[in-house]
């Protein structure tokens, strides 16, 4: 058993993923999946690990000013900034509240909103994601306005989930019908949360996190986590002060993702260097340590899943 090293130059992107990709102000978006098939409505899209380990890990990467339209989940996502400065907004019509992200920081978007986010840095950004399941394309819905919005540019969302391009001649096949707009009565059941009820208990700060990792790995989410949700995995944090300094296991496969410096992946037969950006699949049982290479600043957040449903936020 070896990890699976997924690395950031080798990422392989897929521009028509979403119903917006024709939308101007998103049609220059990349869409990334990581490990499992992600929520990618197009065939196009390419998967580099399909295996799931009761969790899907996919990217965006936007050029500045550019935005991914509202949607909604019923299942986690967490987003962390790897590059850039990104504004999160939710709600009907994206203006229930707003935060904006620096890199490190990480976001539990709360489910069942709408939700989208926008590049406001200077250069190119990426923002690393975490979606609950293994199955996290069946629980996305689209704001009306998005549809509607993407049916003016060319594309046709199928009911059965799948994108139809007009511009190019394709159209919706025989017993497929357009995906229905939400009623104004179904509406009503997506809470338009504000700010101070969302960034309390969903976003952490990176230094913060540093901080609090000063002497052993700090649970970002989980059941004891300092974002307490269940949402079917958990999600630490470590630094170079806090990095095991031994071999360990798990009894169900993990996922390493840096986020700043380099760190040597060992393992039991083999070992390698992760560089932020990367992605490593460790399989469940295989003794392994994930310490800094090099000397400066070093960052990792490590997630492995639980047997909680990855189902709505959890309150406990």
């Amino acid at each position: 058993m070896t990890p699976s090293i997924v690395r950031y130059g080798e990422l392989k992107p897929c521009k028509t993923a979403f119903i917006d990709a024709h939308t101007p102000g998103s049609d220059q978006k990349e869409n990334f999946t990581i490990i499992g098939g992600g929520v990618s409505e197009s065939p196009d899209q390419h998967v580099h690990i399909t295996d799931t380990p009761g969790f899907n890990i996919g990217a965006a990467g936007q050029p500045p000013k550019c935005r991914n339209s509202l949607h909604s989940h019923t299942t986690a996502e967490v987003f962390f900034v790897l590059k850039g400065r990104w504004r999160f907004f939710w709600g009907r019509w994206g203006d229930a509240g707003e935060v904006v992200l620096e890199e490190g920081d990480i976001f539990n978007i709360p489910t069942g909103i709408f939700r989208g986010f926008e590049n406001i840095g200077t250069d190119y950004g990426m923002i690393m994601a975490i979606l609950g399941g293994d199955d996290a394309g069946g629980g996305v819905t689209w704001a009306p306005q998005v549809i509607e919005d993407a049916q003016a540019h060319g594309l046709v969302l199928g009911a059965n989930g799948t994108l139809y391009d007009t511009e190019k001649g394709e159209t919706l096949p025989d017993g497929v019908t357009p995906m229905p707009l939400l009623t104004e009565e179904e509406l009503k059941a997506y809470p338009e949360p504000s700010a101070m009820q969302v960034i309390g208990g969903s976003v952490r700060r990176y230094w913060d996190m540093v901080a609090l990792a000063n002497e052993k790995p700090v649970k970002v989410i989980g059941e004891r986590g300092i974002i307490r949700d269940k949402p079917g995995f958990e999600v630490d944090f470590l630094t170079r002060a806090s990095a095991p300094e031994a071999m360990h296991r798990h009894d169900r496969a993990s996922v390493l993702m840096p986020v700043r410096g380099h760190w040597h992946l060992t393992w039991s037969g083999g070992n390698d260097i992760l560089a932020p950006g990367d992605t490593a699949l460790v399989p469940a049982g295989l003794d392994h340590m994930a310490t800094p290479s090099m000397s400066g600043e070093a960052a990792l957040y490590h997630i492995v899943g639980t047997d909680d449903p990855a189902g709505p936020t959890w309150q406990g």
